[in-house]
């Protein structure tokens, strides 16, 4: 009886507690599919025309009041739909997106559901909860299995921090490092998006989107093989005042848990772009279609242009009877060029306010603020404001309010670096406050974009980008050239880049330095041409000088007619870390930019885009000497060919620019 009881038992407990349950969806072309296997935990597997490219881990949340999501849970229905549709899109690369995609939602018991959707470039998964009580969450397990120890283009936190708390604390900008999974610092957490670099030239690009009221996703490699595991910042327990002149929240301690979230709240979607070729991963728009759409009603305020930038130059003027820096003068200067160069705005990045005393109503006694937004009316010219974040934090409706009368039509908020939950609260508040008194963001200093642009249109542009900046102070032992021509491919996916080019200086490999005063680029001048058409930028600085933009006329005048925004965008080609050629189109002109890496190159390209008519193209492309002397170019007239085929050539660090107009 005793043997026959233990065979019982034994039997009952081998039987899986929950039965396995299998639910597959296809994308509308059907060369993607997701399997989702609900057991004792769920889990899926992602296969591109029939190719298995991508597994998970167990999916889950782990909830403070002892329930989980994913774990143990009861499917109660699944319902299936497909959407095809045309949404409108604001201040971005084109004014209207094709959104088609099949979606798997599977309720549970649980009270939560889980939602797959699949497009033709990739897959995405968000958590939804269905609970009417307030709740916590303890953790998210998130791990993405590849099938080899593929090669990777990973973005690691740049601090000097080792422990994982530390490295929650970073500014988002870093290059890329070309590696194996299996041989990623297990130490160091990387942010997304993050690229992997799969057989016969597909990818896979971990991203999320819709993030609202939760931490960012980091992705890390603890154990050395093939699993990307997600990582996020737990809640703030205490913070102090401190950093970066005392312009920065830093937090000393945080809570066992991620989240303080409410009932019913759709959490962030993981997602999984699949590209087969590079320029397709180069013109996605998976991070936008599922962001939440705009919640502002009036989006006819919202001016989006090119600004006049003194820091990068330090001040940088000449041949004026005044010492040039923050004061009155030198700021009238900078508006002076930006309407003479129907520039639309002029920042007053830091310096402007009292230093230490992160008060935004205290402005440096050189400063006439109210004179200064008088004279730019004046002169069509308005202005924006740097902002710290600590300073602008805590006062932020009055700051809001007081500096939109004042006639101040945005902010550059700095200096947030990081994407805890609290930290991403603020975002969202800073947008919907701002937009409240008709102020433009950008948010400078701070995580990835993951679609509040659309949620609120008034986001105008995000860093979270190897920008230009890094030029001052670092000399070759930073590759610029080489990141150039890599992050459109993973890192704008995201979103727009505050990346801040136009510089007028220009050097070779081997002649760059970097030079706080008198700072240059790496690479050539048509290749700062070309990054206005390149980096998707609706509020796009010019970083040099007005005395370097006035000896280069004839360059200053091309970058300030380039539209920021478009109505279409075309990646004509491009490899990873190679080169990339893009084609933007504003009403009937065309623009177009090449850049290469340091190897000299020639392209062919196809211009069949432009249809029938003839068209005409100016042309900016490096000179003879480019390859030695990075500031010599030759502008062009040339008629389109009638084939609509055109080779261009670039020097080493190179690029190309031309604007097409019909004829």
């Amino acid at each position: 009886m005793k043997n026959i009881l233990n065979l019982f038992l034994l039997t009952f407990l081998s039987i899986p507690a929950i039965a396995q349950k299998r639910v597959s969806l296809n994308s509308p072309d059907g060369r993607l599919q997701v399997d989702v296997s609900i057991a004792d935990s769920i889990r899926f597997q992602l296969a591109h025309d029939g190719e298995h490219v991508l597994n998970s881990g167990a999916i889950a949340m782990k909830l403070g009041n002892g329930k989980t999501f994913g774990i143990k849970s009861h499917l109660k229905q699944s319902k299936t739909i497909t959407v095809k549709q045309e949404i409108p899109a604001y201040f971005y690369k084109r004014d209207r997106i094709n959104d088609e995609y099949a979606e798997l939602t599977l309720e549970f018991k649980e009270d939560y559901k889980l939602i797959f959707r699949l497009y033709n470039e990739g897959m995405a998964y968000r958590f939804v909860s269905m609970a009417k009580q307030d709740f916590l969450v303890n953790e998210e397990l998130a791990a993405f299995h590849f099938p080899k120890d593929y090669k990777a283009y990973i973005p690691y936190v740049k601090t000097k921090e080792k422990t994982i708390e530390g490295q929650y604390f970073n500014s988002f900008e870093n290059t890329y490092t070309y590696s194996h999974l299996s041989t990623m610092d297990k130490r160091k957490l990387a942010f997304s998006p993050l690229v992997v670099e799969l057989d016969e030239g597909k990818k896979v690009c971990l991203a999320e989107a819709d993030l609202q009221s939760y931490p960012g996703m980091f992705l890390f490699n603890p154990a050395g093989g093939n699993v990307l595991e997600a990582n996020f910042a737990a809640y703030p327990k205490s913070t102090g005042q401190g950093g970066h002149n005392q312009l920065q929240q830093i937090v000393t301690s945080r809570q066992p848990y991620l989240a303080k979230s409410r009932a019913q709240t759709k959490f962030p979607w993981r997602i999984a772009i699949v590209s087969t070729s590079d320029k397709a991963l180069a013109d996605n728009d998976m991070v936008y279609k599922l962001a939440e759409p705009s919640r502002l009603k009036d989006i006819s305020w919202i001016k989006p242009g090119k600004v006049a930038w003194e820091w990068w130059n330090n001040w940088g003027l000449s041949k004026v009877d005044f010492v040039s820096g923050v004061n009155t003068e030198t700021y009238k200067a900078y508006i002076d060029f930006a309407a003479k160069n129907k520039i639309e705005y002029v920042i007053l990045d830091e310096g402007w306010a009292v230093n230490l005393k992160a008060s935004l109503f205290e402005v440096v006694p050189e400063i006439n603020l109210k004179e200064l937004v008088t004279y730019g009316k004046s002169k069509n010219v308005d202005l924006i404001l740097w902002a710290g974040y600590y300073a602008f934090a805590r006062d932020l409706e009055q700051v809001c309010k007081h500096y939109a009368q004042l006639g101040i039509k945005g902010f550059k908020i700095d200096f947030m670096d990081r994407d805890d939950q609290e930290m991403v609260d603020f975002h969202y508040r800073a947008a919907e406050t701002a937009a409240k008194y008709k102020l433009m963001v950008d948010f400078h200093g701070t995580y990835k974009p993951t679609g509040l642009n659309r949620t609120f249109p008034n986001v105008i542009n995000y860093e979270a980008v190897n920008g230009l900046e890094q030029m001052k102070w670092t000399g070759p032992e930073m590759d610029m050239v080489t990141y150039d021509v890599t992050m459109p491919f993973i890192r704008m996916i995201a979103g727009p880049v505050d990346y801040t080019q136009g510089a007028m200086r220009n050097a070779t490999k081997s002649s760059h330095r970097g030079i706080n005063d008198e700072p240059m680029s790496q690479g050539t001048r048509c290749r700062q041409l070309a990054e206005y058409v390149v980096f998707e930028s609706p509020l796009n600085m010019l970083c040099d000088s007005p005395d370097n933009y006035a000896k280069e006329q004839e360059c200053t005048d091309f970058i300030s007619a380039i539209p920021t925004v478009w109505d279409r965008t075309i990646v004509l080609n491009g490899e990873i870390g190679q080169y990339i050629t893009t084609a933007r189109q504003k009403g009937n002109n065309w623009y177009l930019g090449a850049l290469t890496n340091w190897e000299a190159r020639k392209l062919d390209l196809d211009l069949s885009f432009l249809g029938s008519g003839d068209y005409v193209a100016e042309i900016y492309q490096d000179g003879i000497n480019a390859n030695k002397i990075a500031t010599d170019y030759k502008k062009q007239r040339m008629e389109i060919p009638t084939d609509r085929k055109l080779s261009i050539s670039m020097a080493q660090g190179g690029g190309f620019a031309m604007k097409i107009f019909e004829k």
